[in-house]
Parts: structure tokens; sequence; C-alpha cells
């Protein structure tokens, strides 16, 4: 039986990203254990249903992610894959207790503290560890990750890092990562990236990236990779319960309810509120992949098929009738 292939679309650098990546953080044990089992699931999973994007940082699991991840894509030639990680938390050694984990989200040991340092040293160090814990000789992509209060240090010292890194081929493309898209639109304009992470704020419920990021990665010809596409959890399942989270805490009622009605439209059409999520993350030009944290197989597959599935396109239409989502939405 031949390989799966999937849709890919390429960089300015000629990085191919596929439309589906495997975002690491379940890796590096984000929120509980994953065991061995889950990660090489995750792993093979994507792999067969023709994924080559995988994504991954310091900060998940204070270096378990690039180290488990690197061990389990060393069965596969490295030609065949593009290899994303971050750099600007930096991982310190700290003295700590037997059996004190990390206090960052990971269930790990709490042997280092992450420390932000955007400074020409620390990113070329950071940069050789990183390929250290992978396995690897190069990288195809590295982001400065979350230099949101760093503009300063990160658009000097850090990017110009990362540009000598592009130039010497030990980096491909390079980027930067964040919760917000003001910050990462003035990257876009003022300095030399050539792809964005973008977490969170273009998602069924939030399109502010319109007014600003969007338009400038398109007219710079820059790469949107989108990520938490779920919102933390609010878009995940058919219908929201009152409990949902939004950002990682507790959602407002009135963002409950949004997401209900929305959802409402979605069963009107024949489909359902996360794959509508999956497949709206991906719709507008400025997005090349979407990249998708995932424990364990069961999570891949879902996450491909809901890009996969077909949906009436009426839905789209309807959502903006309704005022659910706002004219132009797609560019």
């Amino acid at each position: 039986m031949p390989p799966v292939t999937m849709e890919s679309a390429r960089l300015r650098t000629g990085t191919p990203l596929t439309r589906f990546g495997l975002g690491g953080a379940q890796l590096g044990n984000l929120g509980r254990v994953t065991t061995d089992e889950q990660a090489r699931g995750a792993v093979e999973e994507a792999w067969a249903r023709g994924s080559r994007l995988f994504d991954t940082a310091p900060h998940y699991g204070l270096g378990y992610s690039e180290r488990r991840l690197g061990e389990l894509l060393a069965e596969h030639p490295r030609d065949e894959y593009v290899l994303s990680t971050k750099a600007g938390r930096t991982l310190v050694p700290q003295v700590y207790s037997a059996g004190q984990l990390d206090d960052g989200g990971f269930a790990v040991p709490a042997a280092y503290r992450r420390e932000f340092d955007f400074s020409r040293g620390a990113i070329l160090r950071g940069v050789e560890q990183s390929l250290d814990r992978l396995g690897v000789d190069r990288l195809d992509i590295v982001y400065l990750h979350d230099p949101d209060h760093h503009w300063e240090q990160a658009s000097t010292e850090g990017i110009g890092a990362l540009i000598e890194l592009r130039d010497q081929g030990v980096v491909t493309s390079i980027g930067v990562g964040m919760n917000q898209s003001a910050l990462p639109a003035r990257f876009v304009r003022e300095t030399d990236i050539d792809v964005v992470m973008l977490a969170g704020r273009f998602t069924l419920l939030e399109q502010g990236p319109l007014a600003d990021l969007l338009p400038a990665a398109l007219e710079a010809g820059v790469g949107i990779v989108n990520v938490g596409v779920y919102n933390s959890g609010l878009l995940a399942r058919p219908r929201v319960a009152a409990d949902a989270t939004y950002d990682y805490v507790q959602a407002p009622a009135t963002l409950i309810a949004r997401a209900n009605a929305i959802a409402e439209v979605c069963e009107e059409f024949g489909t359902d509120l996360p794959t509508a999520a999956m497949q709206f993350s991906l719709r507008h030009p400025a997005v090349t992949s979407v990249v998708l944290g995932c424990r364990d197989a069961r999570q891949v597959a879902e996450g491909v098929e809901r890009m996969d599935a077909v949906v009436d396109e009426g839905l789209w239409d309807a959502l903006i009738s309704r005022g659910l989502l706002p004219e132009g939405v797609f560019g």
C-alpha cells in the first residue's frame, strides 16, 4: 500500500508544512504523565496519516518533550519530516527535592527553572541544547517563545541570533510564537522572520488577528501556523459545558453561550463544533498549517479526521449572516 500523503504549503524559505502537525506539549507530560505507549502512538498515528510536521519546545516538560520526540523521530529519515522547536525560555539547573515536580504545569521533576532570555548568547546556547536533546544536527524552524514583554531584546539580539543560524544552515526558517497577534504583527513588519506560531487567537470564537497579523503576514509572505484552535478546550466538544475552560481558566458565561450558539448552527449543517473549529482554523489564506497537541493516537486520528471531513460550505455563510462570524473573515 502506498504511503498516505497530506496537502502541504511551503514557507518562503522552502520549508514544507503539512496542513496538520503534531504538537509536543503532551509528550512533555502536560498536566499529567503521558505513557511511552501513548507518546509512540501519537507520533506513529500522525506519521501514518501523512503528517510530517512536529513541534516541541524546551518549556514542554523541561526538555522532556524534546528528548522524547527526538527518540521517536529517529526511527524515520531526517529529510522526510519538519521539526520545529523554540528558544528564549532558558532552562537553568536548580536544586530540588525528591518528588518535587515542575511548577509550570508539567508532570516532570523540577530539575530546572525557566528564565526568559532573548540575548544572542542565550539563543545560540538554547538552540545548541535543543539540537542535543533532539539528537539532530539541524532544525527546520525555531521560534522565539513568548517574547511578549521582551520586544527590544527579542527583536534585535534574539532575531539576530536566529538569522545567524539561518545563514549558517543550522536552522531553515525562523519566527516567533505567541498567544497574541499585535506583537507578532510587529515582528512581521519590522524583522526578517518567515513564520509565526499563533496560539488561540484565530479561532471560531476569536478573529482579532484579522485587524493586524493576518494582513501583515499575507503582505510579507510570512506563514501562520495556527495552534490552540479549540481555545484550551472550549471548542473541543460538540456542546460546551458550563464549567468549560477558556485560556486555561473558567470560561465566562457569555462566551459559553456564544460557543453553543455556533454549535447549534453546526448541527443544522450536519457537523459539530470541534470539526468546524478545526476547519475554520485553516481557511484563511495566511494560515499554512494547524498544530494540535495530542497525547495519544486517538486524539491525532480525531484531529485529522475533523480536518478532512466534508462540511457544507453554507455553514460559514450562515455563521456570518447570524453575526457569529465577521464579514470578510476568510480574507
